[in-house]
């Protein structure tokens, strides 16, 4: 099974661009796309409308990224009643990053501290696939990555359904973690994420923020070519299939793609994988 991810557009032609994406990626025949949650909550509204219109008027199923950050308990009730009254099905359970500016996560005093939390909430109050983020390379705020990994045992054990990995560029880092999480006893599906590189500036600021590595002979290979963006995108296009071959015969459950609201790149992927 393959997945897309999506983000809100800040524009109402960027939001036109993407249901045109959108009915392109339909014809891949994902099993689900997901919506990401803008930092401090601040997409929340866009994120559920273009749910319910993917559904909706595309037929796609679909799943909405829910975060802790600026909410109230009672508030994070009001989008789940929404969601749910609307024939979503899916959530991702997320703390959230903090608001743009401010250095740290701080919970609202009426609200949820941790993904946990906000899992166990779900899974207790409404019949709704739940999926939670994982990290092969550890949470950039983690002490070490068994503290990030104990705290992902923890959201499982709250409920979630299955995992999305944050990206990673070295399946290596995969294994290990898929490993210590089955140690652990978790037993949901480990779904690894894919983010096809087509920009070597831009993926440098993706991974700084995310905190995940770019092998040294990636970085090795790209930086000759990193102005030119047709070459950047064919290697980075035949590097992630390399990937997603080696994680499908390992017998991952699926592939989730972290589009930046495009779909060539994935597209193509997908359909060599397919061929």
């Amino acid at each position: 099974m393959f997945s897309l991810e999506f983000f809100p557009p800040k524009t109402e032609e960027g939001m036109s661009e993407l249901f045109e994406t959108l009915r392109e990626a339909k014809k891949l025949q994902p099993g689900f796309i997901s919506v990401t949650y803008g930092a401090g909550g601040g997409t929340r509204d866009k994120t559920i409308e273009i749910v319910k219109r993917a559904k909706r008027e595309i037929g796609l199923e679909s799943m909405a990224h829910l975060t802790c950050v600026g909410h109230s308990k009672q508030e994070i009730k009001g989008l789940l009643d929404e969601i749910s009254t609307s024939g979503i099905e899916n959530v991702v359970a997320l703390r959230g990053d903090p608001p743009r500016g401010e250095p740290r996560f701080v919970p609202n005093p009426y609200g949820f501290r941790y993904a946990s939390e906000l899992t166990a909430f779900i899974h207790g109050s409404y019949s709704l696939c739940v999926a939670v983020a994982g990290y092969p390379e550890g949470h950039i705020e983690s002490l070490d990555r068994e503290t990030d990994w104990g705290h992902l045992q923890e959201k499982v054990e709250a409920g979630a359904d299955f995992i999305i990995t944050q990206l990673f560029f070295d399946n290596h880092h995969f294994f290990t973690f898929e490993r210590s999480m089955r140690e652990r006893g978790v037993k949901v599906p480990i779904i690894p994420g894919i983010m096809p590189i087509t920009n070597y500036n831009q993926i440098l600021r993706f991974t700084r923020i995310c905190g995940a590595t770019i092998p040294d002979k990636l970085v090795k290979d790209l930086e000759p070519i990193q102005n030119n963006l047709d070459a950047v995108h064919r290697y980075g296009v035949k590097h992630a299939i390399q990937q997603c071959e080696e994680l499908l015969d390992h017998g991952v459950a699926g592939i989730h793609f972290y589009t930046l609201n495009k779909s060539k790149a994935t597209g193509e992927i997908i359909r060599s994988l397919r061929g």
